[in-house]
């Protein structure tokens, strides 16, 4: 089978472009085609296709008079159409797998591919179908979900997106635009949900979703992790880790707070994002020597960093799908700490593979290190194994295929 993957970066951005690679990853290993449509980077992997790649704006950093003449891009973006034509025409994909599109590719794909026949599979990595700012944030970093069933005003008055009244504005009205001419769940065939919590928060926002056809599937671990694996456990797990991107939403700064009143344990921080000036200002504020940032790391680098931790913590403070971070750390049988928010509970047996805590509360948090600190080494052993063991069982890559496969041929068969 040949299958067109589509999303809006070609780079590991985060975890939705880590899933999109790993996913055609996956599928070449199994012997099927594998074909990419993306818009075009400095960063980019090179693809054979490339050159249909369409030109790649940022909305947030131009100027007004840009931002305007860019939002109709924004809403409807005819260039990535009509290369999607010329691609589809050269490479003939039998399938069509969208990770991420909204404000970029534009849902101006879904005619070309209608027009072609091509079934659309898509992921829901995160909440922009039902959320115009899509991670249920207001402007002043709180969980909000006023735009419930189609009042996306709410996004505008409260400024979700960023705090910016005239991406806000942008956003708003593209939400309204794309639902009333490109409704997703006319044009998708089968959704893919990364989390039975995401499935749930779409219908209750949009009951058009109750009648879509859908299915749960968590991410899985990627090759590289497994390859990466080691039996013995390492016996140097004297630290902490967060790795992942460094943004409000993410809940960096609750941590931060809370290992400066733990001086006794090791925190290290991997990743770069757009508050990471003010997280070293903040440690440098608290004096929490105790914690270190290491920058950017990938592949070999990070995961030996990971395995060599204690716990990893994912403290994040928005509705959180199914983090890689969590499906990465337990493969290489490393217990997770995390914030009882969106998917994460589903994924973290407390007290047996790690533990929970309330987002947001740095009390809550110290008591759950305060656990971790607490189990013994035969029990923290234990962790480990059932860490791993929720890994093969929830994560398996080759379960991740016959499943995908499934709804693949569903569609397929269904044209």
């Amino acid at each position: 089978m040949k299958i067109l993957l589509i999303n809006n970066f070609h780079y590991r951005r985060g975890g939705s472009e880590t899933v999109y690679f790993n996913t055609g990853d996956l599928l070449k290993k199994h012997g099927h085609e594998v074909v990419y449509f993306s818009m075009t980077s400095k960063e980019d992997v090179p693809d054979k296709n490339s050159d249909l790649f369409p030109k790649r704006y940022d909305i947030e950093s131009l100027s007004l008079l840009q931002k305007l003449k860019g939002a109709k891009s924004y809403f409807y973006n005819k260039e990535a159409a009509r290369l999607l034509e010329e691609l589809i025409k050269r490479e003939h994909p039998e399938v069509a797998h969208i990770h991420l599109l909204w404000g970029g590719l534009s849902p101006s794909v879904f005619r070309i591919l209608k027009k072609y026949k091509i079934p659309i599979v898509h992921t829901a990595h995160d909440y922009r179908m039902v959320c115009p700012a899509y991670i249920f944030r207001d402007g002043n970093g709180n969980v909000c979900e006023r735009c419930c069933k189609w009042h996306y005003t709410n996004c505008m008055i409260r400024r979700c997106a960023k705090n910016k009244i005239l991406l806000s504005i942008i956003m708003t009205l593209e939400m309204y635009y794309r639902n009333l001419i490109y409704n997703p769940v006319k044009y998708i065939d089968y959704f893919i949900f990364v989390s039975h919590f995401s499935l749930n928060k779409h219908i209750e926002h949009d009951s058009r979703f109750s009648k879509a056809k859908t299915r749960v599937l968590y991410n899985f671990s990627n090759q590289d992790v497994l390859d990466y694996y080691r039996e013995e456990f390492s016996e140097d797990h004297n630290y902490y880790l967060y790795y992942g991107r460094l943004s409000w939403e993410k809940g960096v700064e609750t941590l931060i707070k809370a290992f400066s009143k733990k001086k006794n344990l090791n925190l290290k921080i991997v990743g770069t994002g757009p508050i990471e000036k003010e997280l070293k200002m903040q440690c440098e504020k608290l004096k929490a020597l105790n914690i270190e940032f290491l920058g950017y790391k990938k592949g070999k680098d990070l995961y030996r960093i990971i395995e060599r931790a204690k716990f990893v913590c994912v403290p994040s403070e928005w509705y959180e799908n199914n983090p890689m971070t969590i499906i990465e750390s337990y493969t290489l049988s490393v217990p997770v700490i995390g914030a009882k928010i969106g998917g994460i509970p589903e994924l973290i047996d407390e007290g047996n593979t790690g533990f929970l805590f309330t987002p947001g509360s740095v009390n809550s948090l110290l008591e759950a290190i305060n656990k971790s600190e607490a189990i013994s080494h035969d029990f923290y052993c234990t962790m480990k194994v059932n860490a791993k063991h929720f890994a093969n069982s929830k994560f398996n890559s080759e379960m991740y295929y016959n499943n995908l496969i499934d709804i693949y041929n569903s569609v397929v068969e269904s044209k």
